[in-house]
């Protein structure tokens, strides 16, 4: 095979297991800050030479230089056939001893921590694959958090046993990798809404600091090759070795760097014998002269002071399973060029041509890989800061915030439900609507008369009463009054819908925005499928089919694509509709001539995120499935892909576009997030479900729908089920305090769309 560089895009991961969560009113206690907590950290610890005891001692050095306000005792896995001295140690943990573990416990719950940090490894506890940690964990009283740095697909009996019951007892769940996510969902069934991805820490030191490095050790004029870690088999430096001949005959002046002493285990095993193997084989080779080995294991800053003097960074590792390497996160954030086998992690971190993936246990591939390099010397250079900035995203300081926030949604409490499950009450609705219809604005929860009524509001509301719960007079009523405004809004003569009226029943324009029309439509698509009254059905049918060849002219994306959903609803209640099958046509030619100027870093439809910003993925996806076009579907999924990362916070929260990034090129900024954002993700991601059955759908609308209970960026209820009324959005200081219709109407739409999401993904998963 090959060598070869590839690039490794991230998708929405499949979920095998979703638990389907009622859809109810909830209040969430207020956050707690992570620098008021107080954590119990237990992993291995410095001075032991392993990798879970270098990264719970960065971890713990972390916090205190970025979260000094942080408490923090430190738990220490001591192996007893090394048994060391910790001096950070609040206490320690003799790996095979249960009462140990017993008394590590009953010491924790007595310290009151906030919550316990256990990194699990199944090597470095008691008992079979380490199976002295489940008891443990079983006594700890705060809330778990557990970082898994082996998830593996393919576990013993005992190793799965082990994983499920520490699942079943964890708060928060750590991975740094989105394979590991991936296996834990799949494989152990871990729920994916308690895991969080964190990438490996890193260092944050300057860039390009070779030449200054290589005077320190001798290494002026020399490229310089490096590997470093504890050494064994699974670091496959033997094919790195192989590959020197091809690489010294071409670039002389080449000396591969090999740091790190072997790995203890090893030594207790075999003495020396695999680093003996290592360099008869070099001198067979005849590239001994160009290898330098450092056998000793380095503390950090001696071992980046040598990473620095490094040009290209080698990981030829067999096992392609691997999920994490310290190593390869600290070569990547120091901006080294790194030529790698793609094992799991590698894959990840070196996507986007970030890194150069080869093909494993080939040294011809080591050879091509770094020959090419050094032949193109440019592109060496342009690679080293390609890596560097992908490892700014790791740095320790980033490492601190992302953990801190995982450990304060650890403690948070789980919302408290106030009200049982049921559609909110149609009593802010009401009150915001007289005869002609509802009015748009309100100071408070009282109706500014001022600003009059528009077509966008009373179509909505149209909606909500044809899908409404309550089937009483007062529905009927109101459904009478919004239908005769949709009406009344249509305009002969342009054939157009008006928008705006004042309150004095005054038409303020001749015809109104392209929205505002392919929302009126919407709405009569709406009423065709939903309505249950047969002659408010016919009334809508009617109407459609005066309006809808007119709108074939609208041009704006967001008016293209409410004519496609209006098209979509009428044709699931008419079939074969011919206008409307044009219209989709139409739509989906426009949209996708629009994402022809889409980049990899920009896939949109525009170079600005504006408002109802995911009813173009939702129109698109739609499109694709009446028209029988996989394209248009893969399309619509891939925009909302890339949609759906952006308006997730990295608390995992639904953070809408702000309203204060309209009209900034490719920006987006976090407020003011408007309710009408999160009842199109619903709308959307039920697209994307019925079309892809993919349960991590239904989690992202279930993300979506809790930002109006409080599971957002200030932590603030949004809307009320009890009244139905629903706040004007979030601000930087919390609601805006206001309550009109479009915020309304988005909720009640919002719920409606949960009702009908959940209740299919339901059957499937429970048989019900």
């Amino acid at each position: 095979m090959p060598a070869t560089s590839f690039p490794v895009r991230p998708n929405l991961a499949r979920i095998e297991h979703v638990p389907v969560l009622p859809i109810v009113s909830a209040r969430l206690s207020p956050r707690v800050e992570p620098d008021t907590l107080r954590l119990a950290l237990v992993g291995g610890y410095a001075p032991r030479r392993c990798g879970i005891a270098t990264f719970t001692t960065d971890i713990a050095e972390t916090l205190q230089a970025f979260r000094p306000g942080l408490g923090l005792d430190v738990y220490v896995i001591d192996d007893p056939a090394q048994s060391m001295q910790y001096g950070r140690a609040t206490g320690v943990i003799s790996a095979n001893d249960p009462a140990s573990y017993r008394a590590a416990a009953e010491q924790i719950n007595d310290s009151g921590v906030d919550a316990v940090w256990i990194q699990h490894e199944f090597g470095i506890f008691g008992g079979e694959s380490g199976e002295m940690i489940c008891n443990f964990a079983d006594q700890i009283a705060a809330p778990l958090v557990l970082t898994f740095h082996t998830v593996l697909a393919e576990p013993s009996a005992v190793q799965r046993r082990i994983m499920l019951r520490l699942i079943a007892r964890a708060t928060r769940i750590m991975v740094m990798s989105r394979h590991s996510r991936d296996i834990l969902s799949g494989v152990y069934g871990a729920p994916s809404t308690v895991i969080d991805v964190i990438e490996h820490g890193a260092p944050d030191r300057p860039f390009g600091r070779q030449a200054t490095f290589k005077q320190r050790f001798g290494l002026e004029g020399r490229t310089v090759l490096m590997t470093f870690g504890l050494l064994g088999p699974g670091k496959g430096l033997e094919h790195a070795i192989e590959a020197l001949p091809g690489i010294v005959r071409d670039h002389p002046d080449v000396v591969y760097r090999i740091v790190g002493a072997t790995h203890p285990n090893l030594v207790a095993r075999d003495g020396e014998a695999y680093r003996e193997g290592l360099m008869a084989l070099a001198e067979r080779l005849g590239v001994d002269v160009h290898i330098q080995w450092d056998n000793r294991f380095l503390d950090l800053p001696d071992l980046l002071d040598q990473l620095e003097a490094c040009d290209i960074y080698l990981t030829p590792y067999p096992n392609l399973q691997q999920s994490t390497s310290g190593t390869l996160s600290y070569a990547v954030a120091l901006g080294k060029a790194v030529v790698s086998t793609p094992y799991v992690h590698a894959k990840e971190l070196l996507a986007d041509g970030n890194g150069v993936l080869i093909a494993p246990g080939s040294p011809a591939a080591v050879t091509e890989g770094v020959n090419r390099l050094l032949d193109q010397r440019s592109e060496l250079k342009a690679l080293q800061q390609r890596a560097y900035e992908r490892g700014r995203a790791t740095i320790w300081s980033r490492f601190a915030d992302a953990t801190a926030s995982m450990l304060s949604r650890a403690v948070t409490p789980a919302p408290a439900i106030l009200s049982p499950v049921r559609a909110p009450d149609l009593g802010a609705m009401f009150a915001m609507s007289d005869d002609t219809g509802m009015l748009q604005h309100a100071i408070g929860v009282v109706p500014h008369r001022a600003h009059g009524y528009c077509v966008d509001d009373n179509a909505r509301a149209l909606m909500v009463t044809t899908r409404a719960s309550r089937h009483d007079s007062s529905v009927s009523r109101a459904r009478r009054i919004y239908a005769a405004f949709v009406q009344d809004a249509w305009n002969p003569d342009t054939r157009r819908f008006r928008n705006f009226m004042s309150f004095s029943r005054q038409w303020l324009e001749t015809e109104g925005s392209e929205d505002s029309n392919g929302r009126a439509l919407w709405s009569l698509g709406w009423t065709i499928r939903t309505c249950q009254e047969q002659d408010i059905r016919t009334w809508a049918e009617g109407m459609y089919d005066c309006a809808a060849i007119h709108m074939m002219a609208l041009g704006s994306p967001r008016a293209k694509a409410f004519t496609m959903l209006a098209a979509a609803e009428n044709l699931a209640g008419r079939p074969g509709h011919g206008v409307s099958l044009d219209l989709i046509e139409a739509g989906a030619e426009r949209l996708s001539a629009l994402l022809a100027t889409a980049t990899k870093d920009w896939r949109w439809f525009e170079p600005v995120l504006a408002y109802d910003n995911a009813r173009l993925c939702q129109a698109m996806i739609e499109a694709g499935g009446i028209l029988g076009r996989r394209n248009l579907v893969e399309k619509g999924l891939d925009t909302l892909s890339w949609l759906s990362a952006r308006q997730l916070s990295a608390n995992g929260n639904f953070r809408p576009v702000g309203s204060e990034s309209f009209g900034r090129v490719q920006e987006q900024w976090p407020f003011d997030q408007q309710p009408l954002e999160a009842w199109a993700a619903i709308d959307a991601a039920a697209a994307a479900y019925r079309a892809t059955r993919n349960p991590a759908w239904f989690e992202y609308a279930q993300t979506a729908w809790r930002w109006f209970l409080g599971d957002n960026d200030r932590g603030a209820i949004i809307a009320d089920l009890d009244t139905g009324r629903c706040w004007d959005g979030l601000t930087p200081r919390g609601v805006n305090r206001n309550s009109g219709a479009e915020s309304i109407l988005a909720f009640q739409l919002a719920y409606h769309s949960m009702r009908t999401f959940v209740s299919p993904i339901y059957r499937r998963d429970t048989g019900a």
